[in-house]
């Protein structure tokens, strides 16, 4: 299962892939957690030790590397370069592993204009359209803030896009917007997580106000979050309520999107 995790900024979306990511591994899956944003902190959220964190090295930086195998240089527009390239051996080469959760830090793609085809995103979108073939493997997609990764369609390969929304107006409005793009790229599995949930009242203001996206799940508000982070240990082991939150979450994901398969198989 290939999952998107997208939202506005600073709402908590590396929070929720770190603690899913983990969910999903102690449960024995195959997990492969990928930072896309390009001030990466996914590493932090997961526990990751510090040797560990110093040997990732974000693809989308990798000029050598993308340019072999697209057969243009990076920052290239227009001409001529391969939309396929060979992806198979980057996770090997390029993740590192902790818990069970293996880790890839994508970069940052410097290109202009909505929809713009360069040799980074193409051979990043290959890379993400093609990676996982076995059932119990996970992909979690630690998505920039805001909708630019949705104008680009570079995410239209998921089976579910999940949105972090805090109980606000303005995180709601860039939830409306990420739901507009998300149905223009042809995805129709969009799921509202709310964010930073203090109370009743704060629930069924996501509820009222959802811009027409199911609340899955709701994540409480916890001060020792940001006591984790400033500690540097994941926040799966410092907030069992949320580990605890993350796991309902995680198991009403698997449960709706295995929901066509058991159909078919029981035909």
């Amino acid at each position: 299962m290939k999952l998107a995790i997208s939202g506005k900024g600073g709402v908590g979306k590396t929070t929720l892939t770190a603690l899913l990511a983990q969910v999903y591994a102690d449960a024995g899956r195959d997990v492969l957690a990928v930072d896309a944003d390009p001030a990466p902190c996914l590493a932090g959220a997961l526990g990751f030790p510090p040797e560990l964190r110093a040997r990732l090295r974000p693809i989308a930086e990798m000029d050598n590397l993308i340019e072999e195998r697209t057969g243009a240089k990076p920052g290239t527009v227009g001409g001529f370069f391969t939309l396929n390239p060979r992806v198979d051996d980057l996770p090997e080469r390029f993740t590192v592993q902790h818990r069970g959760v293996r880790l890839l830090e994508m970069g940052g793609i410097e290109t202009g204009g909505s929809g713009c085809i360069c040799p980074e995103s193409a051979m990043l979108k290959t890379l993400f359209t093609h990676l996982l073939f076995r059932p119990d493997d996970m992909l979690l997609l630690d998505m920039y803030a805001g909708v630019e990764h949705l104008g680009r369609a570079t995410v239209d390969f998921v089976d579910a896009l999940l949105i972090v929304a805090e109980p606000t107006r303005r995180s709601l409005g860039t939830a409306a917007q990420i739901r507009t793009l998300a149905t223009d790229i042809g995805l129709t599995r969009l799921w509202l997580v709310g964010n930073k949930v203090r109370n009743a009242d704060e629930i069924a203001f996501l509820q009222s106000e959802s811009p027409g996206v199911p609340l899955l799940g709701i994540l409480p508000a916890h001060q020792a979050v940001q006591d984790a982070d400033r500690l540097g240990v994941a926040v799966y082991d410092y907030v069992p309520v949320l580990r605890q939150a993350a796991e309902s979450i995680a198991s009403a994901i698997v449960s709706i999107l295995a929901e066509p398969y058991n159909r078919e198989s029981s035909s």
